[in-house]
């Protein structure tokens, strides 16, 4: 009987650790929630999520860090997204697994209303985030670095 119970606690305590380390972040992949950290005031600026669909990723802001003279809306883009909230607007998309990055995807600027191409790549064992926007080649452009979250 004793052999029994000692053999439920460790399955018990197994499965529990199985469970836990799913819920983990996944450290090799930038799916997940991110903390954006102003590349010029190194403040944070917003909370996005990033996800994946048939292997291209995406990111959606989910929440910002607004200065008092700021506005939630992207006073500055064009189209469909003028003055549209920045919280659940799609900032970062089409990027594609390439070797270790994340390529061919376009970020937009909700402070200038601005879309350029963009690719990320991970760093620091996974809890950071490189992302580059930039114009024509990647040389010509600025990086910030995003924190992860989850």
């Amino acid at each position: 009987m004793r052999v029994l119970k000692q053999s439920a606690v460790l399955a018990v305590t197994m499965a529990a650790a199985l469970m836990s380390s799913t819920a983990w972040a996944d450290n090799t992949s930038p799916i997940g929630v991110w903390k954006n950290i102003d590349d010029a005031t190194g403040k944070p600026r917003a909370i996005i999520r990033i996800t994946e669909s048939n292997g291209i990723l995406q990111g959606k802001v989910e929440k910002v860090f607004l200065a008092p003279n700021e506005s939630p809306t992207c006073k500055k883009c064009e189209g469909a997204l003028k003055d549209a909230p920045v919280v659940g607007l799609v900032i970062l998309r089409g990027l594609k697994k390439d070797g270790a990055d994340y390529t061919g995807g376009e970020i937009l600027d909700p402070d200038s209303g601005k879309v350029y191409s963009s690719k990320v790549s991970l760093t620091d064992g996974g809890k950071k985030l490189n992302v580059r926007g930039f114009i024509g080649v990647s040389l010509l452009g600025r990086s910030q670095i995003w924190v992860r979250q989850d």
